[in-house]
């Protein structure tokens, strides 16, 4: 898929984290800007970091004209991705359904809806009869601790393959000139007079670049303080859980802000849940019993 590479003395840009962020700068500084001499350097596999521990779903229903305009350009990017990099990314836009449980939530749904309809976002507010045809699993009536009392629905979210994204930009990469290096990892950065000079790795090489990017993305604080700048970013643990193969039974990605949840099933049958971030700052990629009973009790109030 992609090559094994010798590292070369120098490159014109190097950059640290082969996700898909740091994939795509290599990507897209070759295909737009003819910039081929890049080398992609990461300490562990392509895509162990985030971009390989994340829930993969993909929507432009925010609240914010910021975030609005930056997740549909988003959204428009992947529907065609697929195409552009000659890899199945398995892009699967099945819906996207936030729950309201309450009044308050109700409004909160209604002022998303009408910021998307302004911006042109195929977003709308929903109420139980079609949410459970919808979602015929989902249990609508007025048992449940917190009954559903509508629900925003965003037809064009929905979820994607993480790996194949990551593995797609990397034959992008590898198909425009650039390289990718695993196993590959950035112990220090010099710089002279101010200016980055290149980078060190954890093997003993020294590869000059006028040009470093960090695309590390929760330890770019770390990566930062080689050059001695202190970001003001704080990493913070969120956890997810996937379950073993089970008969389908939702193709709906299904969100309660109320239950503090959200659940959908892959084509392999998996269910993929996840909720908030813990409260805490770490580095820690493991999981916690008391979090994941948390997410599959509140998961299964919803069906």
């Amino acid at each position: 898929m992609w090559q094994r590479h010798k590292l070369k003395p120098r490159y014109d840009v190097v950059v640290i984290g082969a996700g898909v962020h740091g994939l795509s700068i290599a990507y897209y500084l070759a295909k737009n800007h003819k910039i081929t001499n890049v080398a992609v350097l990461d300490k562990v596999y392509l895509g162990g970091g985030n971009s390989g521990r994340n829930t993969a779903i993909i929507r432009a229903n925010y609240m914010t004209v910021e975030g609005v305009h930056f997740y549909s350009e988003s959204l428009k990017l992947y529907e065609e991705l697929s195409k552009e990099l000659n890899f199945n990314l398995l892009f699967s836009q099945i819906g996207h359904l936030s729950l309201a449980h309450t009044d308050s939530a109700l409004n909160g749904l209604w002022r998303r809806a009408e910021v998307n309809k302004a911006l042109g976002v195929n977003s709308r507010v929903i109420w139980p009869d079609e949410i459970k045809r919808l979602v015929p699993a989902l249990d609508t009536s007025d048992r449940p601790r917190y009954p559903v009392k509508a629900a925003l629905y965003h037809a064009p979210g929905g979820v994607i393959r993480h790996d194949a994204v990551v593995w797609g930009y990397a034959r992008g990469v590898e198909r425009h000139g650039g390289e990718v290096h695993p196993r590959t990892e950035v112990i220090a950065i010099d710089v002279k007079d101010h200016q980055v000079t290149g980078v060190r790795t954890d093997k003993g090489e020294v590869i000059r670049a006028d040009c470093v990017v960090n695309a590390t993305s929760g330890y770019c604080t770390t990566v930062s303080k080689m050059v001695g700048v202190d970001l003001p970013v704080v990493t913070h643990p969120l956890q997810a859980c996937v379950t073993e193969p089970l008969k389908p039974f939702l193709d709906k990605v299904v969100v309660s802000a109320n239950l503090h949840v959200y659940v959908y099933q892959t084509d392999r049958g998996e269910l993929v849940m996840g909720s908030e971030i813990d409260p805490y700052s770490s580095y820690s990629q493991g999981s916690t019993l008391e979090t994941l009973e948390s997410i599959v009790a509140h998961a299964l109030e919803l069906f």
